[in-house]
């Protein structure tokens, strides 16, 4: 991930930080950093429970080095050429992708996480990180995502979930929110939180 890019005018030190935490940091001969997704159900100052996907209950244990960003509803349009985006996608006709969701970064976060590989999102999934490159389309889009060693060609679905990403702090945990955690599980299947992606406004993050 680079990291030559934390003075950024309009964010602080400390969210620019912060956001950088965030970042997935998976590589392709590396897997894709263990995560957690689900909806908040109950908090206490050190701890937050989630119900996931599958129904049963996860608790995140959170402390004062925790990361935090909110994902707030965007629009496709928004993801224009020369912007660093991450899609997740899965196989479509003709071994072509398409994408199920799209995450716009901040230019703060360009190159976090940049590159093409495994994700745990769908049959095949697979997440990339890059600049846009090309775009063609108006409903739906076809797009090139550039990033180092290659480029990925893509259909984005007019109906695809869009998200931008901004700093955020422990207050974006409330009751009901959609949040992606990212961290390792403990023996007794708790979930030591590193960073937490949390939805503003009911948005659900991308990821």
């Amino acid at each position: 991930m680079r990291t030559d890019f934390l003075t950024v005018t309009g964010l602080g030190a400390a969210a620019v930080a912060s956001m950088l935490a965030l970042a997935p940091v998976a590589r392709a001969d590396s897997g894709p950093p263990p995560r957690t997704r689900g909806v908040i159900t109950a908090m206490t100052d050190t701890s937050v429970t989630l119900k996931t996907r599958f129904g049963g209950p996860v608790t995140l244990k959170i402390t004062p080095d925790t990361g935090y960003v909110g994902a707030t509803k965007a629009s496709l349009a928004e993801a224009k050429q020369g912007r660093f985006i991450g899609v997740a996608a899965n196989p479509g006709p003709g071994g072509t992708l398409v994408a199920r969701e799209v995450t716009i970064f901040p230019e703060a976060m360009r190159g976090a996480g940049e590159g093409h590989y495994g994700w745990d999102l769908g049959r095949q999934g697979s997440m990339t990180n890059g600049t846009i490159g090309t775009v063609s389309g108006s409903s739906g889009r076809t797009m090139t995502v550039d990033y180092k060693g290659g480029k990925t060609s893509m259909t984005v679905p007019a109906d695809a979930p869009v998200v931008d990403l901004e700093a955020g702090d422990k207050s974006l945990l409330k009751a009901g929110a959609h949040v992606v955690a990212f961290g390792p599980k403990s023996a007794d299947g708790s979930v030591d939180a590193k960073r937490i992606v949390v939805g503003v406004d009911g948005a659900v993050p991308p990821m």
